[in-house]
């Protein structure tokens, strides 16, 4: 069967994501996408991304980063997606072919209909490069704030870790931090299944414990709720996706003041297990904000961190 490369771009302007709608006639005609196209034998990725992009949109690309890799099999035909993240381009995007674009706000992808192909692209789009979680030892109050400290320095994305809380004093924490975050980041909290109903716009954040007890159960959670898993291996990886996990944490990368005693995969290990896997993968241990091109350099959606994202200073 055919295998089609394909290189796409998540181009984002003023905190927005630009769509264009396939053409009536083509395959899939009248569904949105990230635009791309073919690669050319003879080409790189890259070369193929400015070029494909200069063709529909009539912008010149100055700044640009790989992000991804997926492959989809249609009945007539196998695709590998080769993604790329575009910030910054000379000129005014338009449709240099015909078609209709628009730009979205991320929160708001899941309303639009995508190729299958696609539909893991709307997922990196959807997704932050940093992925803040809570440090232990802090009370309550001392979360909060550091939360709304977070919030204003632009992190998107949170797991409320507490480990040191009570189940009756986390979920307490639980209904501060939804409100803290509100219309500003996307929350994930960690717990008890049972408590899913009790928070119903956050999502869910796995332990490797929970993993390996209901991977084969299948996803507990509707698409618009993120559910993430903590994975340290491939085996992980794999339940990760019988799951149906969103994305997952892979860790650790270096050593850590957290799990001091855990032998650390490093930057070369980590990137081949990314490459093995379909949906985006945050590396954790030891790494801070600096780390997020060299994390998107191999493969990675970005960091997560405790102390390397934490607003300021842990004892």
């Amino acid at each position: 069967m055919e295998q089609i490369k394909v290189v796409a771009a998540i181009i984002r302007q003023n905190g927005r994501v630009l769509l264009a709608r396939r053409a009536k006639h083509k395959h899939q005609g009248g569904l949105w996408e990230f635009p791309g196209g073919k690669i050319e034998q003879g080409e790189t990725p890259e070369q193929a991304l400015k070029r494909e992009l200069k063709e529909e949109l009539d912008i010149d690309i100055t700044q640009l980063n790989p992000i991804f890799q997926t492959s989809h099999q249609y009945p007539e035909y196998g695709v590998h997606l080769d993604i790329w993240e575009v910030n910054r381009f000379d000129g005014e995007a338009r449709g240099a072919e015909g078609q209709e674009i628009t730009w979205v706000l991320p929160k708001n992808l899941l309303q639009y209909e995508f190729p299958e192909a696609n539909k893991s692209i709307v997922t990196v789009a959807r997704l932050s490069n940093r992925y803040l979680i809570t440090p232990d030892n802090l009370d309550r109050q001392e979360i909060i704030e550091g939360l709304r400290i977070a919030l204003d320095e632009g992190i998107k994305l949170i797991c409320l870790r507490a480990p040191n809380f009570f189940d009756p004093d986390y979920r307490d924490l639980a209904i501060d931090a939804v409100g803290v975050c509100a219309g500003r980041a996307d929350l994930l909290v960690k717990g008890a299944f049972e408590w899913l109903g009790d928070f119903p716009m956050a999502g869910w954040h796995v332990t490797v414990e929970q993993l390996r007890k209901l991977a084969d159960k299948g996803r507990p959670l509707p698409a618009n709720r993120w559910l993430a898993a903590s994975c340290h291996n491939a085996e992980e990886l794999a339940l990760a996706k019988q799951f149906g996990a969103d994305f997952v944490t892979l860790s650790p990368i270096q050593q850590t003041a957290t799990h001091p005693d855990a032998k650390p995969l490093g930057w070369e290990e980590a990137s081949k297990l990314i490459a093995n896997f379909d949906r985006p993968v945050y590396l954790l241990g030891g790494l801070t904000g600096q780390d997020v091109p060299k994390a998107q350099s191999v493969g990675a959606q970005g960091i997560a961190a405790i102390r390397g994202l934490w607003p300021y200073e842990l004892d």
